[in-house]
C-alpha cells in the first residue's frame, strides 16, 4: 500500500507521469508520451501488485485489488471489491462495476462494459480437490460489449463487437457482433445499435432512432464485416 502511495505522490510530483509499479522508472520517452500525461488513481483501500501495467486516466476504487502481470488501458474504470488477474489484459475505456472479478484466461477488448456482480468463469469443470489451472478455458469479450448485471459468461467463449447480455443471462455459447441476449440460457432476442440502442428492423433495413446509425442483414451466404463500410453506408450485421 504504501508503494502505490508513494508511486501516486510520485506521479503527480512530476506533472501526471504514469508510474509503473514493480517496474524500472520509465524513459524519459516514456516519460513524454502525450497518451500519458494524465496520471491513473488508486484508492488508498485498493491493492496493486508488483508488475501491474495501468494506463493514464485510469480509476482503481475502494477495496480493489489488481494481480501481477496484468495489463490495463487507458481511461479505465475499476468500482469498488474489484479482482483482476494474474496475467489479465483489459483495453482502453472500459468500465468495470463493483463486485466482478475477471480471471486468467479473460480478455476484454476496448470499451467494454461489465454491470455489477456479474460473473467470469475460467475453468468448465472445477473441483476443490483438483487442481485444474492448466485447463484453463480462454473467453474474450470484443470491443463495446456490454455484460449485464448479476449475469454470468462461461469461459471458453466469444462475446461479439457491440454484444448486448441482459442482467441475468447465462451465457454458454458464442454471442454475435451486436447482438442482444437474455434468459437462461441465453438466447438472441434481437440487434443492439453500437449506441446501445435496440433496433427495429423494417425487412433487412434498421435506422437507429437515437444516433440514426442504418444498419442491414446480410444474405445468408456473406459474412459479418462490420468494419468494411458497403455502397449503402450501413453497418452489416448478422448473421
Amino acid at each position: 500500500m504504501l508503494q502505490v502511495l508513494q508511486a501516486s505522490q510520485k506521479s503527480l510530483n512530476e506533472n501526471g507521469r504514469t508510474i509503473r509499479l514493480g517496474q524500472p522508472a520509465a524513459s524519459p520517452e516514456i516519460a513524454t508520451n502525450d497518451e500519458r500525461a494524465k496520471s491513473c488513481f488508486v484508492h488508498e483501500s485498493a491493492y496493486v501488485d508488483e508488475g501491474v501495467e495501468i494506463g493514464a486516466g485510469s480509476k482503481i476504487w475502494h477495496f480493489s485489488h489488481i494481480l501481477s502481470g496484468s495489463r490495463i488501458g487507458k481511461n479505465y474504470n475499476i468500482g469498488q471489491n474489484v479482482v483482476i488477474g494474474p496475467d489479465v489484459h483489459i483495453g482502453n475505456g472500459c468500465k468495470i462495476q463493483n463486485n466482478v472479478s475477471i480471471y486468467k484466461g479473460i480478455t476484454l477488448e476496448d470499451e467494454v462494459f461489465c454491470g455489477p456482480s456479474m460473473v467470469f468463469t475460467n475453468v468448465y469443470n472445477p473441483r476443490s480437490a483438483i487442481k485444474r489451472m492448466g485447463e484453463l478455458r480462454p473467453t474474450l469479450v470484443r470491443k463495446g460489449a456490454t455484460i449485464g448485471a448479476n449475469a454470468t459468461i462461461m469461459c471458453g467463449i466469444t462475446i461479439g463487437r457491440y454484444a448486448f447480455i441482459g442482467s441475468g443471462a447465462m451465457a454458454l455459447e458464442d454471442v454475435p457482433d451486436y447482438a442482444l441476449v437474455a434468459g437462461n440460457p441465453a438466447k438472441r432476442k434481437g440487434w443492439m445499435c453500437a449506441c446501445g440502442i435496440q433496433l427495429d428492423f423494417k425487412g433487412e433495413v434498421a435506422l437507429c432512432r437515437a444516433c440514426k446509425r442504418r444498419y442491414t442483414k446480410p444474405k445468408p451466404e456473406m459474412i459479418l464485416e462490420e468494419e468494411k463500410e458497403p455502397a449503402d453506408e450501413s453497418t452489416v450485421i448478422g448473421p
